[in-house]
């Protein structure tokens, strides 16, 4: 389970961390793309194996002397940091582990020393670290049971900034680490549950962040120099303020915003004088923006329904993109002098590829083929945007994934996909767990249903206070569109989802235990007394957010007994599998052994798969292989019209 936010994708390092939902549609679907009815040839099939030899990388970082690039790369079937040059040729592995993922966060600005990060097996304890010139290794934030973060450099490159919670495990404080000794000062002492945000390039200015509500937060200022600290969001109603970034000049504050408006805008707070102005607007949600390092450009993301539309300004003249292979652009960084820029591209088709940019030479090189050389794109699924109306005529987009050779005369299965939050958001972009679905026969519905992120303020709260019910009737309705598009039997629907979405699929087979033919719940919420009362200590900033939202365990109680599928467990009937990780620290293991022993109670069919080594979300590839295959066997034999049941 994921704290609600704007904006939340498939993860490459998670074939899992997606979900499904079901719904029940009233009204003929209206969809932006309606789905082909005609028959078509099957597509060539492929194993698990062929598909997990897909590699997984991100990241993007400069060298010193911008002739390389530092990302993480899961080749070995494991994250490890890598470098490779910018004009192509083999990676050259930074870091061996075999047993916890690395993850590149960047090399040092004037020198080849490299910072990264890692956990311990999924529990979520981040620490810092540095490779030095020499191939050694220091945790920069050494101690038990502490979470700690990169924040960004600062100006003049001397020092880079780092927050932990090594001091009160509920509240993140801010550090000043010097580049070259790495001796280390306070700059914010976290004493209220404030998040630390932006920092400008001088120093001198540190942007907060407080959660009010799901939908309802302010941006505070704290000037380091005096330690005054000041609120510049003011506002009434809901709304949401949000810090992106100071501009070069450390002048003005850029922030996103929906104060006012449906979606969230850019708007600039000038430091000296406390103006706000507009900076920039669309007709969806602006997800984020940044400054290159020497201050020419400026990247802007946005959430243009499931999709994120890049823009490049230098000043205020847009550059055209570069000519790039089909998909969206993702992850741009640039150079430090501002000639290069590192990107990646990523499409429905085809995984995350990283590209350099020369603006010289205006030359682009791709540097990794991350798909399977046994795996053909033509073989696999473009993804489609549809729309249905769901109960009482809200309109509920979803990314459709339909099998080749789905036809009237030849019908197939589907699976309802519920995504992570709550209030997270199924985007479009590569997503091996549906294109191995759908590579084998299976429609995939990846619904966003009310209370997803992406699509305006009223449609992000529709599901406050509401969860396990009107969300829940969406994945209802969802499952009377995918039976109208004339190629699915409806007979053989069933739902999936990871997190959030696993809690959907336990409530959609405990209160709507007609509705799927089977569930399929991966580390999902059981019993929300229990998961709201152990989450973990770093998420005390918003606790009363999360409480406002799905409900209070001691104020309500009674509501959320009425909405966990636990204490309803005997209500389900169909086949049910559980996958979860041992050291989740979200979603703990008891949420899926007590559901896994209530519901084996019922005397129908229980498979429960249990990772040792993973947390909340699975990060190795041999996990990633077991538990895909272990799905579509699962699946298989209970919606393949040969199953019988």
């Amino acid at each position: 389970m994921n704290p609600k936010k704007s904006i939340t994708s498939f993860a490459p390092a998670s074939l899992l961390a997606a979900a499904l939902c079901l719904g029940l549609a009233t009204a003929a679907p209206t969809s932006a793309a309606a789905p082909t009815k005609a028959a078509a040839k099957a597509a060539k099939r492929y194993t698990i194996e062929q598909f997990m030899a897909t590699v997984s990388i991100g990241g993007a970082s400069f060298s010193a002397d911008e002739k390389r690039i530092l990302f993480s790369s899961n080749v070995t079937g494991i994250f490890n940091v890598y470098s490779i040059a910018v004009t192509g040729g083999e990676p050259v592995a930074l870091t061996k582990s075999t047993t916890d993922s690395n993850y590149a966060v960047g090399f040092f600005p004037e020198d080849d020393r490299v910072l990264l990060t890692r956990d311990q097996a999924g529990n979520e304890q981040n620490h810092l670290y540095v490779r030095e010139l020499d191939g050694s290794e220091k945790d920069l934030t050494p101690g038990d049971k502490l979470k700690a973060a990169f924040a960004g450099w600062s100006g003049d490159n001397s020092a880079f900034y780092v927050t932990s919670n090594e001091r009160d495990p509920r509240f993140f404080d801010l550090y000043r680490y010097d580049a070259k000794t790495y001796a280390r000062t306070l700059v914010y002492k976290n004493e209220t549950g404030m998040s630390p945000g932006a920092i400008s390039r001088d120093g001198r200015w540190l942007a907060l962040g407080k959660t009010n509500t799901t939908a309802d937060s302010d941006v505070y200022l704290f000037d380091t120099q005096n330690q005054a600290l000041k609120h510049i969001t003011s506002h009434q109603g809901v709304a949401s303020y949000s810090a992106a970034t100071f501009d070069p000049a450390s002048k003005r504050l850029l922030l996103t915003t929906n104060d006012g408006s449906e979606f969230t805008r850019l708007v600039a707070y000038d430091l000296a004088s406390g103006q706000m102005s507009d900076v920039e607007k669309a007709d969806w949600d602006i997800a984020y923006t940044d400054y290159s390092r020497d201050g020419r450009f400026r990247v802007t993301g946005v959430n243009a329904d499931a999709s994120i539309k890049i823009t490049i300004r230098e000043g205020e003249k847009l550059l055209p993109l570069p000519k790039l292979p089909e998909g969206e652009l993702r992850g741009v960084n640039f150079s430090r002098s501002g000639t290069k820029m590192a990107f990646y591209v990523n499409g429905d088709r085809s995984p995350s590829n990283l590209f350099v940019h020369d603006f010289a030479t205006k030359k682009t090189t791709q540097l990794s083929r991350s798909m399977s050389k046994e795996i053909d794109p033509s073989e696999l699924v473009e993804a489609k945007i549809v729309r249905f109306k769901s109960f009482d005529g809200m309109v509920i987009p979803s990314v459709y994934y339909e099998p080749k050779g789905a036809s009237p005369g030849n019908k197939v299965p589907a699976v309802l996909l519920v995504h992570g939050g709550p209030g997270g958001q199924t985007m479009r972009g590569y997503n091996a767990l549906a294109q191995y679905l759908a590579n084998h026969g299976y429609a995939v519905l990846g619904i966003n249903n009310r209370g997803s992120s992406g699509y305006g303020k009223s449609f992000f709260t529709a599901d406050d206070g509401k969860h396990g019910r009107e969300p829940l009737w969406d994945c209802i309705e969802a499952k009377t569109f995918l039976a109208s598009t004339g190629v699915i039997d409806h007979e053989r629907i069933g739902i999936m989802g990871g997190s959030y979405g696993g809690y959907m699929t336990l409530a959609a087979m405990a209160f709507r235990p007609e509705a799927f033919k089977v569930g399929v719940d991966i580390f999902g919420v059981s019993n929300w007394l229990r998961t709201l009362e152990s989450i973990p200590p770093y998420w005390e900033s918003f606790r009363k957010a999360l409480y406002q939202e799905v409900g209070d365990p001691v104020k309500d109680k009674d509501f959320l007994i009425a909405t966990s599928p636990l204490f309803h467990a005997k209500e389900i009937r169909k086949p049910l599998m559980v996958i979860q990780g041992a050291n989740d620290p979200r979603v703990i293991k008891p949420e899926s052994d007590e559901i896994v022993e209530a519901v084996k109670k019922n005397n129908v069919p229980v498979e429960y798969v249990v990772f040792p080594d993973e947390g909340h979300g699975f990060a190795k590839k041999k996990n990633q292989i077991e538990a895909n295959r272990k799905i579509k066997e699962f699946l298989d034999k209970y919606l393949l019209p040969t199953s019988g049941k």
